[in-house]
């Protein structure tokens, strides 16, 4: 097997022995989703209180909590912080997790613009 070429744009760092290049197939919103079955998040763009809200919601369609900010970094700190503090495991996959900070920071995007499009995916 041939070893595979470095990427261009990794300067100083040694390939390790078992170093690949993996191609990663399209993601389809629809047959590749998982539900998190610890929770789920309601996110919105208050442009009145000029934030970010996110609903932290059970699966008996109950806010649990409301976490507000004005950065993405923000908010999910205070989520998984209150989440370890509490003894919870509300974001049980990894995925759910890369989900919630790419929501936020479309939601970031839209209040520093001042988008009202946003919308949650």
């Amino acid at each position: 097997m041939d070893t595979p070429k470095r990427p261009a744009w990794v300067k100083d760092k040694k390939l390790h022995k078992d170093f690949e290049i993996i191609d990663c197939k399209p993601y389809d919103d629809y047959k590749d989703h998982d539900n998190d079955f610890g929770c789920y998040t309601l996110i919105k763009v208050d442009f009145e209180f000029w934030e970010i809200q996110v609903a932290v919601c059970n699966y008996e369609h109950e806010i649990l909590k409301v976490f507000k900010g004005r950065r993405a970094q923000d908010i999910y700190s205070a989520i998984f912080k209150y989440e370890k503090e509490h003894g919870l495991e509300w974001f049980k996959g990894k995925q759910h997790i890369a989900y919630l900070g790419k929501e936020l920071k479309k939601a970031e995007i839209a209040l520093s613009l001042g988008n009202t499009g946003y919308y949650q995916e």
